[in-house]
């Protein structure tokens, strides 16, 4: 069974809590399974490893209850948890780095987010960045758009204007990994 940091889990909550409010983020969490329920009773720490499952529990759930129920939110939610996460993470790098020098740290680092899979970053002769995540134990189309969101995102606190950000390929979809393209000026 995969599992993510805490962190992953717990920027979703704290999206629904902080754009949508209090009221909002406890009907979300009766809306959960009752074993997401029984993890969130008890604190969650941002480095525990938490079981994945939980983390698109809430995903799915939040979408169906404040999105449109076609897992668009996950990419909104994706981004927000940059904008709030990242810059504490990641502050030399928005400093110093160009938007590829962070996405390269960032897919070193994914391991430290995940215990399944990993992510790399290339860059082809047209400009455009792909990130592709291999070999992901539980795929699901709701954490490819959050981590479209977060690329997305990413990119721009970098400094840069993206021109596009699309998922091109998708395990899912009988394909070997899932692949997200963005380019930027």
């Amino acid at each position: 069974m995969a599992q993510c940091k805490g962190l992953i889990l717990t920027s979703r909550l704290r999206y629904v809590h902080e754009v949508h409010g209090e009221e909002a983020s406890q009907r979300l969490t009766r809306e959960l399974a009752p074993e997401t329920q029984a993890l969130l009773e008890r604190r969650v720490l941002p480095h525990e490893w938490v079981p994945f499952s939980a983390f698109i529990d809430v995903n799915v759930v939040a979408d169906r209850m404040h999105g449109r129920g076609d897992l668009a939110l996950c990419r909104e939610m994706g981004a927000w948890a940059a904008t709030t996460t990242l810059p504490r993470v990641f502050r030399f790098f928005y400093r110093f780095g160009s938007p590829m020098f962070l996405l390269e740290r960032a897919s070193k680092l994914w391991g430290a987010h995940y215990d399944s899979g990993r992510m790399e970053t290339h860059r082809d002769d047209e400009g455009s960045v792909h990130l592709r995540i291999h070999e992901f134990g539980m795929p699901h189309r709701a954490h490819c758009l959050s981590v479209l969101g977060w690329f997305t995102r990413s990119i721009e606190m970098s400094g840069a204007k993206v021109n596009s950000s699309v998922e091109k390929r998708c395990r899912l979809k009988g394909d070997e990994c899932c692949e997200l393209v963005a380019n930027w000026t």
